[in-house]
């Protein structure tokens, strides 16, 4: 590898990119000559499956932290180096499920529909964070980004990983154990990423097991949950309600009854957007360009075998 590392961004360039790459120590190169490759679109796996056979690089940097795609499509070669965004964007999406578990404790669901004024009187269900049972399914860079916001909240908080590795300020608990932890929640936040092991980990058991006024919120991946086992539950009451930035499938078609639920209230995958993301991606490709140009292990690194 020469002194400045040739790197080639796809399958368009962007200006903030470029010049992380030569803030890093690198030179932009075609992909012939590339020795780490920058890919920003997280849609088009098949696009960097192409290049790739036009291209020899050592090290591939993908755009965001869901890559599941990219290994369904068959593009992660295990002789690859290859990191994703794992981590950076974790207080974006937080924010947005702090958003959307205040809207499930408020009702806005319910009262941004209304077209007539309500008397609440005694006993309404609105209720506050404070004092409040948070679960968080995942413990990664938004699990601990949203344990960091709600703390002021007063909020306990309960956590897994697959390891039972303690996080700071968070009860932690290994992922086997999350059928005991659901029934003393009073929100249960899934921010975990999406793999072969952990697809449709919320189904009918898991529903089942949840307070009956417990609200589901997901910023993570749709395909963690088993949608017509999240209707049923909340047709029939076993849950209180879901706030959704996900869903599966992705669109959420038109004539789904999920939209029609007084109950549940779905945002388009906005937790993070591409506007919030590129100033976290240009400083993550620019740290990572200097950490390759130093033979330093990379922020982000992907493990083939586990699948993120």
């Amino acid at each position: 590898m020469p002194d400045r590392p040739r790197i080639h961004i796809a399958p368009v360039s962007e200006p903030g990119l470029e010049d992380a790459v030569s803030r890093g120590g690198g030179a932009l190169a075609p992909p012939e000559d590339a020795d780490g490759v920058v890919w920003i679109n997280p849609r088009d796996p098949h696009g960097l499956k192409d290049l790739l056979t036009r291209s020899s690089p050592r090290w591939v940097q993908l755009p965001f932290a869901g890559i599941e795609s990219f290994f369904a499509a068959g593009v992660i070669d295990p002789q690859l180096t290859w990191t994703c965004a794992k981590g950076i964007y974790g207080h974006a999406c937080a924010e947005h499920a702090l958003a959307l578990m205040l809207a499930g404790s408020r009702r806005l669901a319910h009262h941004a529909r209304s077209r007539s004024w309500e008397e609440p009187g005694f006993g309404s269900p609105e209720r506050r964070l404070t004092g409040a049972t948070l679960l968080i399914v995942g413990l990664g860079g938004i699990g601990r980004a949203l344990a960091h916001i709600v703390e002021p909240l007063g909020m306990r908080v309960v956590g897994t990983n697959r390891s039972g590795t303690d996080v700071e300020g968070v009860e932690t608990h290994r992922s086997t154990e999350l059928l005991e932890l659901l029934p003393h929640a009073d929100f249960v936040a899934i921010c975990a990423a999406l793999t072969e092991e952990t697809r449709n980990m919320f189904s009918t058991e898991e529903f089942a097991a949840m307070k009956s006024d417990a609200w589901l919120v997901n910023v993570a991946r749709g395909g963690l949950v088993d949608t017509d086992a999240l209707v049923h539950a909340l047709q029939e009451g076993e849950i209180g309600g879901a706030g959704l930035d996900v869903t599966d499938p992705e669109p959420l078609p038109e004539e789904h009854p999920l939209w029609s639920m007084d109950a549940v209230l779905i945002t388009p995958h906005v937790a993070n957007t591409w506007d919030m993301a590129v100033p976290e991606l240009r400083e993550l490709v620019y740290s990572n360009v200097s950490r390759f140009a130093r033979g330093e292990e990379l922020l982000g690194l992907v493990d083939p075998s586990l699948g993120y």
